[in-house]
Order: C-alpha cells, then sequence, then structure tokens
C-alpha cells in the first residue's frame, strides 16, 4: 500500500513477511554490487542504503539466531501461490 503524508513523503506498508524477504534482497544486492558502476547515478545506492537501514532498524528478525528459518518462512508466505 502506497500513502503520502501532509510533507509528500510516500509511505510505503508492507507486511512484516515482505519486509524480511525484502530486506535479505536489498541487503545481498548491496553487498554483491557494492560499486557505483552498478547504478545509473549513485541517488540509486543511496536509496538502496537507505532501506536498507531503515528496515534494519525496524525488523529484529535478522538478528535472531534462527533468522534463516524465518527467512524460508516468510519467502513461501510471500510467494504466489500455483
Amino acid at each position: 500500500m502506497i500513502n503520502y503524508d501532509e510533507n509528500d513523503n510516500v509511505i510505503l506498508t508492507f507486511t512484516k513477511d515482505e519486509a524480511i524477504v525484502l530486506f535479505e534482497w536489498v541487503c545481498n544486492f548491496n553487498n554483491k554490487n557494492p560499486k557505483a558502476e552498478s547504478f545509473d547515478d549513485q541517488a540509486e545506492q543511496r536509496v538502496l542504503w537507505n532501506i536498507e537501514a531503515d528496515l534494519e532498524k525496524e525488523l529484529f528478525e535478522p538478528f535472531k539466531a534462527n533468522y534463516n528459518e524465518i527467512l524460508i518462512k516468510a519467502r513461501e508466505n510471500v510467494r504466489d501461490k500455483e
């Protein structure tokens, strides 16, 4: 869900599972593509760093010992059902 606040900031709403999956993807992408040439503009890299930092502040699951199990379950919950 996308909303805007009074300052015209975009507010995205994710389920906990979606946030965990997104966090994992962003972390992996940021770690594999740390060079500026991976982006058309450094602003793209900055946005991904900011997303990673914001998710890291909100999620406690990545710091749990059973994070891999949590991630597997979150991916299962988010994945399309066929």
